[in-house]
C-alpha cells in the first residue's frame, strides 16, 4: 500500500500486479530472489525490493513534490520511524490478534499502546506543535486516505 500511495502522490503511471503468496509467480521470484515476497517495484527493468527503499528510489527517481524530507537528518529520522512502524507496531498489532489468552492478550495490548506513544513522543511534539503544521498534517492524512481508496 505505501509504494502505490507513493506513486500516487508523484502522479506516476504504473501497472499494479496481484500476487498470491501461497503461490508466487516467477516473476517475483526473478525480481526478488533473496526475499521472495511483496512489493517489488521494476522500473526500467530491474527491480526494486523492501517498501522503504521503494518509496525512497521513488522520491529520488521524480523530483515533483517530495514524499520526504530534504534535510538529511529528518530524512534519516523519518525512515527510522517507518521501520519502527513495520518492525514493530504491525508485528505487534499481529500479536495481539492472534493471541487467544486473556493475559497474554493484555500484555500483547500493553506492548503495543507503549510503542505507539513512544512514537508520538518521538514525532508529535515537533511536527504538531504549530496550528499550521496540524492543518498540513491533516490535509496529508485526508489526501492519503483519498489516495489508498483509488490504489
Amino acid at each position: 500500500m505505501r509504494v502505490r500511495i507513493a506513486l500516487a502522490e508523484k502522479g506516476v503511471k504504473f501497472e499494479y500486479k496481484e500476487q498470491s503468496m501461497r503461490n508466487k509467480s516467477a516473476l517475483l521470484l526473478e525480481m526478488n530472489p533473496v526475499h521472495k515476497k511483496i512489493p517489488v517495484l521494476i522500473h526500467n527493468g530491474k527491480p526494486i525490493c523492501v517498501s522503504l527503499f521503494i518509496v525512497q528510489y521513488i522520491d529520488e527517481m521524480w523530483k515533483q513534490s517530495p514524499l520526504l524530507p530534504s534535510d538529511p537528518y529528518e530524512r534519516t529520522r523519518s525512515m527510522f520511524w517507518a521501520d519502527f512502524v513495520d518492525q514493530k507496531i504491525y508485528d505487534m498489532k499481529r500479536n495481539m490478534m492472534w493471541t487467544t489468552r486473556g493475559d497474554e492478550q493484555e500484555a500483547a495490548m500493553k506492548d503495543f499502546i507503549d510503542s505507539l506513544k513512544k512514537l508520538k513522543r518521538a514525532l508529535c511534539p515537533k511536527s504538531l506543535a504549530d496550528p499550521h503544521k496540524i492543518y498540513s498534517y491533516a490535509m496529508k492524512l485526508r489526501k492519503i486516505h483519498r489516495l489508498s481508496d483509488q490504489v
